[in-house]
């Protein structure tokens, strides 16, 4: 069965003024939409036609379009689901607890998770992943995740998307700007599930 894009739990301009509507709809129906047809026709006729995702992410390293546009597609998933409009503030129980333990505060998480997505050079992603029952923040380039054994080679639960076509439109150059912005539209109840599924 060919993969498909998820559908949205919220409008085009429901994480404004953070994410733009205009932004939104291009990243969605246009560069998402583009990994998932191009994932397709890599896969065609291969032996990981068929596979699940994560499957494909875990043995591409060697295909870089099955690479590049496995990777788009997940991570965008991810990245859909764990935003929310009127979302925001910070975790608790659990969640909150790790991210005490492995940074100290929410503050200095937030702090570590920026620097992460800012020092990105080019096009890439910043990651929070449950690695060995620990929290890390790392970063990796391109399309590339931690399911394939890049950066932090853990199970991701929160992904920040720092390619320009994500905030340009709004931000400009400005990608300090959208990562503080990015902050008030995390819902921390989902990111919490997939803690809880992960450690």
């Amino acid at each position: 069965m060919a993969f498909e894009l998820p559908k949205l739990a919220y409008a085009y301009n429901a994480l404004e003024p953070y994410i733009d509507a205009r932004t939104m709809e291009i990243h969605y129906t246009k560069h998402h939409q583009a990994y998932a047809t191009n994932l397709n026709n890599a896969i065609a006729g291969t032996d990981l036609e068929g596979k699940s995702i994560e499957f494909i992410l875990q043995h591409c390293k060697d295909k870089p379009a099955v690479r590049n546009n496995g990777g788009g597609f997940w991570n965008h998933n991810l990245f859909w689901e764990i935003m929310a409009p009127k979302a925001g503030g910070t975790p608790t129980g659990e969640l909150a607890q790790a991210i005490n333990d492995a940074f100290g505060t929410f503050e200095h998480f937030k702090d570590e998770f920026s620097k992460a997505a800012t020092t990105r050079f080019g096009s890439g992603w910043a990651w929070l992943c449950i690695e060995g029952g620990k929290l890390v923040i790392c970063s990796t380039a391109n399309q590339d995740n931690p399911i394939m054994g890049e950066g932090c080679k853990g199970t991701p639960i929160l992904g920040l998307d720092v390619w320009e076509h994500a905030y340009y439109l709004n931000y400009q150059n400005r990608r300090p700007d959208y990562i503080n912005a990015f902050f008030n539209v995390i819902n921390w109840e989902v990111v919490a599930k997939k803690f809880a599924a992960a450690k």
